[in-house]
């Protein structure tokens, strides 16, 4: 059987991949989502705390376009179909941060992360089933010899917004800076509701890396244009070279 390289694997993906744009005139500052350039951060983040130092999102997810879709397979597809995804999603992830984990440690104040874990879903039995982030995470040789799952759902949140308990840490974490890995980034509520719990926990630093920022092409940034605009007129091809903290 063929085996596929990191960067074999990492390219079945590409054509439908976008740079993520730096925080800007008409970039969230937070989130990096296109927004109207008369505002620093777009809605949603603007209205729930911010816990994260950096966040980085490897790619733009169009609404039902291929990532996107990929990254609800390889959680909700047939078994095969999950497989197939995850080596794929595993070798985004491992290119991306064997090149730009430097920057975004500097970019959250630190030289390196010392504590790699994954944001779990909100449901304690839905995140028992459903390990394949955290499969992922492993297999990127990048970060998975620090991959540690300290984080735990409570099961009283509700819904998908921001809240203080939604998880609790397992181990103290003093002093030590942590990389948080999610596969996508659409509102940021489980995202900062687990750099608040890793904070609480006494971490320095806590940065995000997100496969994928979810846009809704047909959202109306201002009269004259949608993010699916926005997303059409970014370059086609993706630069692996670059981030939007780079």
């Amino acid at each position: 059987m063929t085996r596929l390289t990191v960067t074999e694997a990492s390219a079945t993906y590409e054509a439908a991949m976008r740079n993520v744009r730096p925080a800007g005139p008409g970039v969230c500052a937070r989130c990096h989502t296109f927004i109207d350039p008369s505002y620093a951060v777009c809605l949603t983040c603007s209205r729930q705390a911010n816990t994260l130092d950096v966040v980085t999102p490897i790619t733009y997810s169009e609404h039902l376009g291929q990532l996107h879709t990929a990254l609800r397979n390889y959680k909700d597809g047939p078994v095969s179909v999950q497989r197939y995804a995850m080596v794929r999603l595993a070798a985004i992830l491992w290119r991306f941060v064997a090149t730009h984990e430097p920057c975004i440690a500097r970019a959250a104040g630190v030289q390196r992360f010392d504590v790699v874990t994954s944001v779990p879903s909100g449901a304690p039995a839905r995140d028992e089933e459903r390990r394949n982030l955290r499969t992922i995470v492993g297999w990127c040789e990048p970060l998975g010899d620090r991959f540690s799952r300290v984080l735990r759902s409570t099961g009283s949140a509700v819904g998908r917004s921001y809240d203080e308990h939604r998880y609790v840490v397992t181990d103290r974490l003093d002093g030590r800076s942590v990389l948080l890995i999610d596969d996508t980034w659409a509102s940021g509520g489980h995202a900062q509701s687990a750099g608040h719990a890793l904070r609480r926990a006494g971490a320095n630093a806590v940065a995000l890396i997100a496969i994928g920022r979810h846009v809704q092409p047909g959202w109306r940034i201002t009269e004259d244009e949608t993010s699916g605009e926005r997303l059409a007129a970014l370059p086609r091809r993706f630069d692996w070279a670059t981030c939007c903290v780079h």
